[in-house]
């Protein structure tokens, strides 16, 4: 008996090892249950997708969607993404530079000039003859004789003839001259002008058909008119004219005059007279390398040659002026808007 009992002791045994063996093994998992469907929440927006910021540069950075939050009372969506700085491609229209100013070249050369009318000085005096009447004065330079013709209310036509449009309420006078630098003219006694005749609109103002209120015409003969001594004509061939051109304005009730601008005429061909500002110094032949005020304000080496429209400033190399003209738009003097730089070339005539 003690033997069946060992035997089936072991037998037991054997089954125990046997279903702890089987045990080891992992069950299987339990199988899974599928969530519900989410419904769109009515407070929930759908956030921006990537297509709505396009990336044509592709070292442009690139902006994400941005999460979207869903908060118990409501939904508030996020800032917009901010707009890009650094990538010009995200503007619809691109922020053009100004053209630069393009350098014009011209060949300067040397037109006599005899008679000139010296406009600073121009003014009017009360005719101490005649009460309530006022009479131009000016100072002028001639180097042969000729004639000053004073107009009110006149029209520059064909070859720079003056035509009176008013010539039945004050007539041209013309006054005869000799050679002479330095002169005073002042129009004879009773014959000047009666500011009560007129409309004060028509003295302040340059009417529509370029009829300016005040107009100086200095006729001058050519270098033979001395031997010859006959009077200059305003239409002859060989006569020079200068025209000045004004109108009047009002200062503390008074009237003064201002001159506009000034024509010269030399051998049928006409030029508009303008002041160049810094020519007097640069163009000096004997320029001194020690003396301020004639070399360009940039390089401060070489003689200033570009003036700077419409300023008139000449204050600048050709070198320069075409290195600046691809940085900025400025005069380097009074920093006006530049429109052209003219270069001139000084050089005898040929």
């Amino acid at each position: 008996m003690g033997n069946i009992t060992t035997t089936n002791g072991g037998s037991h045994r054997r089954r125990i090892s046997n279903a702890t063996r089987r045990s080891s093994h992992p069950l299987p998992p339990p199988p899974l249950t599928p969530h519900p469907e989410i419904t769109a929440h009515q407070f929930l927006y759908p956030g921006p997708s990537q297509s709505q910021y396009p990336h044509p540069n592709p070292n442009a950075p690139i902006h994400y969607p941005q999460p979207q939050y869903h908060y118990p009372g409501g939904y508030y969506p996020p800032p917009p993404p901010p707009m890009p700085h650094h990538n010009p491609l995200h503007y619809p229209y691109p922020v053009m530079a100004p053209p630069a100013p393009y350098v014009e070249h011209q060949r300067a050369v040397t037109i006599r000039n005899d008679v000139n009318i010296k406009k600073e000085t121009l003014q009017i005096e009360p005719d101490d003859e005649n009460c309530g009447r006022f009479l131009v004065n000016f100072t002028f330079d001639a180097t042969v004789s000729g004639s000053i013709t004073i107009y009110f209310f006149a029209k520059e036509g064909e070859g720079c003839n003056l035509t009176p449009m008013k010539e039945n309420h004050i007539a041209p006078v013309t006054v005869h001259f000799e050679k002479g630098l330095g002169q005073k003219f002042r129009q004879p006694a009773g014959t000047g002008i009666d500011f009560s005749m007129f409309e004060e609109s028509e003295l302040l103002k340059v009417a529509d058909l370029d009829v300016y209120p005040l107009a100086v015409k200095a006729d001058a003969s050519s270098s033979n008119h001395d031997e010859s001594n006959e009077t200059p004509t305003p239409g002859n061939s060989n006569t020079n004219s200068q025209i000045t051109q004004a109108l009047f304005v009002k200062d503390k009730g008074e009237f003064r005059v201002k001159v506009i601008k000034q024509i010269l005429s030399v051998n049928g061909m006409r030029y508009e007279l303008q002041e160049i500002y810094g020519i007097g110094n640069s163009m000096e032949s004997d320029m001194d390398e020690n003396e301020q005020g004639k070399e360009c304000v940039i390089c401060l080496s070489e003689p200033r040659d570009t003036i700077v429209h419409p300023c008139r400033h000449m204050c600048m190399c050709s070198g320069c002026a075409k290195v600046l003209r691809l940085q900025t738009n400025r005069c380097p003097i009074c920093r006006q808007p530049i429109e052209r730089l003219l270069e001139i070339k000084v050089g005898s005539e040929e």
